[in-house]
């Protein structure tokens, strides 16, 4: 699995000009799944960001997991983080999850999400989503399950 983290004071995703997920200061998650990921790298992933240190503390310093600043967070689909652009001009999919897999393990992690976040969006899987954020900082961190 591979993650986008963003840190944001705001963020939204619609589908066809209808708002359908929002939140206010905390993580706007865009999620990708690989073939060969499983709920065990859902865990691994949650694990690991759902502690990570990547809010500032009262010094500016990054000290403060989300749960410590009660962060919101905005999951989003996104395969296209397992683009190849290896070779040619248009990059290959086919490292990512088949539809039914990924949105599997999609909603897998974003119940992870919500047994530790009281306020969880989401986008729509599969659908062709608009999605808006202001970066707080900017601070954007990727995480890959294969690196973790």
């Amino acid at each position: 699995m591979r993650a986008v983290v963003q840190r944001v004071e705001r963020a939204s995703v619609s589908i066809e000009g209808e708002l359908v997920g929002s939140i206010g200061r905390g993580y706007l998650i865009l999620l990708g799944v690989g073939q060969e990921d499983t709920t065990a790298e859902a865990d691994k992933l949650w694990g690991k960001l759902s502690v990570l240190r990547i809010n500032d503390d009262e010094n500016g310093k990054t000290n403060l997991a989300l749960a410590d600043v009660d962060g919101e967070v905005l999951v989003v689909s996104q395969f296209t983080l397992f683009a190849n652009c290896k070779k040619g001009r248009r990059p290959s999919f086919t490292e990512a999850a088949p539809p039914a897999q990924a949105n599997e393990l999609y909603e897998y992690f974003v119940e992870l999400v919500r047994r530790d976040v009281p306020r969880v969006a989401t986008g729509r899987f599969g659908a062709n989503m608009q999605v808006e954020l202001v970066n707080d900082g900017p601070f954007t961190v990727i995480l890959d399950t294969d690196e973790l």
